[in-house]
Protein backbone atom coordinates (compact mmCIF):
# COMPACT_ATOMS: atom_id res chain seq x y z
CA UNK A 1 0.00 0.00 0.00
CA UNK A 2 2.70 2.57 0.99
CA UNK A 3 4.53 1.26 -2.10
CA UNK A 4 1.44 1.92 -4.34
CA UNK A 5 0.97 5.38 -2.86
CA UNK A 6 4.26 6.81 -2.91
CA UNK A 7 4.41 5.50 -6.99
CA UNK A 8 1.12 7.80 -7.84
CA UNK A 9 2.48 10.57 -6.06
CA UNK A 10 5.93 10.18 -7.65
CA UNK A 11 3.97 10.06 -10.84
CA UNK A 12 2.29 13.50 -10.60
CA UNK A 13 5.56 14.90 -9.72
CA UNK A 14 6.78 13.73 -13.02
CA UNK A 15 3.85 15.16 -14.51
CA UNK A 16 4.83 18.55 -13.09
CA UNK A 17 8.88 17.93 -14.16
CA UNK A 18 7.56 17.44 -17.96
CA UNK A 19 5.08 20.48 -17.35
CA UNK A 20 8.22 22.19 -15.92
CA UNK A 21 10.22 21.10 -18.91
CA UNK A 22 7.59 22.47 -21.52
CA UNK A 23 7.34 25.85 -19.84
CA UNK A 24 10.96 26.16 -20.29
CA UNK A 25 11.25 25.33 -23.87
CA UNK A 26 8.05 27.91 -24.31
CA UNK A 27 10.12 30.49 -21.98
CA UNK A 28 13.14 29.84 -24.59
CA UNK A 29 10.80 30.92 -27.24
CA UNK A 30 9.55 33.54 -25.70
CA UNK A 31 12.89 35.46 -25.47
CA UNK A 32 14.26 34.39 -28.53
CA UNK A 33 11.06 35.92 -30.65
CA UNK A 34 11.63 39.17 -28.03
CA UNK A 35 15.35 39.62 -28.89
CA UNK A 36 14.25 39.11 -32.25
CA UNK A 37 11.49 42.38 -32.32
CA UNK A 38 14.06 44.48 -30.41
CA UNK A 39 16.60 44.05 -31.76
CA UNK A 40 15.73 43.68 -35.70
CA UNK A 41 12.39 44.79 -35.81
CA UNK A 42 13.06 47.70 -33.47
CA UNK A 43 9.53 46.66 -31.48
CA UNK A 44 9.38 46.29 -27.84
CA UNK A 45 6.76 44.37 -25.99
CA UNK A 46 6.16 44.84 -22.25
CA UNK A 47 3.81 41.78 -23.00
CA UNK A 48 6.01 39.58 -24.14
CA UNK A 49 8.97 40.92 -20.89
CA UNK A 50 6.58 40.02 -18.58
CA UNK A 51 5.54 37.06 -20.04
CA UNK A 52 9.13 35.90 -19.66
CA UNK A 53 9.30 36.17 -16.21
CA UNK A 54 5.51 34.58 -15.47
CA UNK A 55 6.79 31.52 -17.34
CA UNK A 56 9.76 31.32 -15.52
CA UNK A 57 8.36 31.51 -11.96
CA UNK A 58 5.81 29.17 -13.49
CA UNK A 59 8.95 26.74 -14.56
CA UNK A 60 10.53 27.20 -11.31
CA UNK A 61 8.10 26.65 -8.83
CA UNK A 62 6.07 23.58 -10.99
CA UNK A 63 9.61 21.95 -11.10
CA UNK A 64 10.26 21.79 -7.33
CA UNK A 65 8.11 18.40 -6.64
CA UNK A 66 10.16 17.22 -9.50
CA UNK A 67 13.41 18.04 -8.00
CA UNK A 68 12.27 16.66 -4.70
CA UNK A 69 11.47 13.50 -5.81
CA UNK A 70 14.40 13.36 -8.04
CA UNK A 71 16.50 14.26 -5.23
CA UNK A 72 18.10 17.65 -6.56
CA UNK A 73 17.15 19.31 -3.32
CA UNK A 74 19.61 21.32 -1.19
CA UNK A 75 20.82 19.52 1.67
CA UNK A 76 24.12 18.94 3.13
CA UNK A 77 25.39 16.10 1.10
CA UNK A 78 29.09 15.82 2.65
CA UNK A 79 27.86 14.51 5.76
CA UNK A 80 24.41 12.86 4.13
CA UNK A 81 26.25 10.40 1.50
CA UNK A 82 28.47 9.23 4.16
CA UNK A 83 25.30 7.80 6.33
CA UNK A 84 23.58 4.56 6.36
CA UNK A 85 20.23 4.06 4.27
CA UNK A 86 18.37 4.16 8.28
CA UNK A 87 20.02 7.37 9.17
CA UNK A 88 19.46 8.46 5.80
CA UNK A 89 15.60 7.57 6.18
CA UNK A 90 15.45 9.18 9.63
CA UNK A 91 16.34 12.49 8.47
CA UNK A 92 14.32 12.52 5.26
CA UNK A 93 11.40 11.49 7.73
CA UNK A 94 11.96 14.03 10.46
CA UNK A 95 12.71 16.87 7.60
CA UNK A 96 9.72 16.29 5.68
CA UNK A 97 7.66 16.15 9.23
CA UNK A 98 9.08 19.20 10.67
CA UNK A 99 10.08 21.14 8.28
CA UNK A 100 9.13 20.93 4.74
CA UNK A 101 5.66 20.23 5.05
CA UNK A 102 4.86 22.77 7.28
CA UNK A 103 6.50 25.05 5.68
CA UNK A 104 4.75 24.17 2.30
CA UNK A 105 1.10 24.29 3.74
CA UNK A 106 1.71 27.34 5.25
CA UNK A 107 2.67 29.35 1.87
CA UNK A 108 0.18 27.53 0.37
CA UNK A 109 -2.73 28.62 2.99
CA UNK A 110 -1.81 31.87 2.61
CA UNK A 111 -1.12 31.89 -1.09
CA UNK A 112 -4.85 31.17 -1.88
CA UNK A 113 -5.61 34.54 -0.07
CA UNK A 114 -2.85 36.12 -1.91
CA UNK A 115 -4.31 35.03 -5.73
CA UNK A 116 -7.83 35.16 -4.70
CA UNK A 117 -7.17 38.82 -4.04
CA UNK A 118 -5.49 39.38 -7.24
CA UNK A 119 -8.72 37.42 -8.72
CA UNK A 120 -11.40 39.87 -7.41
CA UNK A 121 -9.46 43.05 -7.58
CA UNK A 122 -9.32 42.07 -11.27
CA UNK A 123 -5.10 42.81 -11.20
CA UNK A 124 -3.29 43.72 -14.31
CA UNK A 125 -0.05 44.60 -15.20
CA UNK A 126 1.03 48.27 -13.89
CA UNK A 127 2.88 48.66 -16.93
CA UNK A 128 1.19 49.88 -20.13
CA UNK A 129 1.14 46.80 -22.81
CA UNK A 130 1.38 44.34 -19.77
CA UNK A 131 -0.80 41.53 -19.14
CA UNK A 132 -3.86 40.79 -18.00
CA UNK A 133 -4.86 38.42 -15.36
CA UNK A 134 -2.16 38.34 -12.91
CA UNK A 135 -4.22 36.16 -10.80
CA UNK A 136 -2.85 32.99 -12.99
CA UNK A 137 0.39 33.52 -12.13
CA UNK A 138 -0.33 33.77 -8.78
CA UNK A 139 -2.36 30.97 -8.41
CA UNK A 140 0.67 28.73 -9.53
CA UNK A 141 1.84 30.03 -5.84
CA UNK A 142 -0.31 28.04 -3.61
CA UNK A 143 -0.84 25.35 -5.94
CA UNK A 144 3.22 24.22 -6.30
CA UNK A 145 3.89 24.67 -2.94
CA UNK A 146 0.96 21.52 -1.88
CA UNK A 147 2.49 20.09 -4.97
CA UNK A 148 5.43 20.26 -3.01
CA UNK A 149 4.51 19.14 0.11
CA UNK A 150 2.72 15.85 -1.20
CA UNK A 151 6.03 14.99 -3.39
CA UNK A 152 7.34 14.99 0.25
CA UNK A 153 4.85 12.82 1.79
CA UNK A 154 6.16 10.70 -1.57
CA UNK A 155 9.70 11.38 0.27
CA UNK A 156 8.62 10.42 3.52
CA UNK A 157 6.87 7.24 2.24
CA UNK A 158 10.05 6.20 0.66
CA UNK A 159 12.26 6.61 3.92
CA UNK A 160 9.25 4.45 5.55
CA UNK A 161 9.99 2.09 2.93
CA UNK A 162 13.27 1.71 3.46
CA UNK A 163 13.33 1.54 7.18
CA UNK A 164 10.89 -1.22 6.71
CA UNK A 165 13.25 -2.51 3.79
CA UNK A 166 10.69 -3.41 1.41
CA UNK A 167 12.36 -2.57 -1.49
CA UNK A 168 14.76 -1.35 -3.25
CA UNK A 169 14.31 2.85 -2.65
CA UNK A 170 15.39 5.62 -3.82
CA UNK A 171 18.12 5.97 -0.18
CA UNK A 172 19.65 2.90 -1.86
CA UNK A 173 19.87 4.26 -5.67
CA UNK A 174 21.90 7.49 -4.08
CA UNK A 175 18.27 9.32 -5.53
CA UNK A 176 17.88 11.19 -2.48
Amino acid sequence: MLIKAERAINRFSDFLGTVAAVLFILMLMNVFIDVVMRYALNEVSIAMQEMEWHLFAAMFMLGVPYTLRAGGHVRVDLVYENLSIRRKAIIDIAGGLLLLIPFCLLVGWYGIDFAHEAWSLGETSGDPGGLSNRWIIKAVIPFAFFATAISGIAMILNSVIALKDEHETKIDRGLL
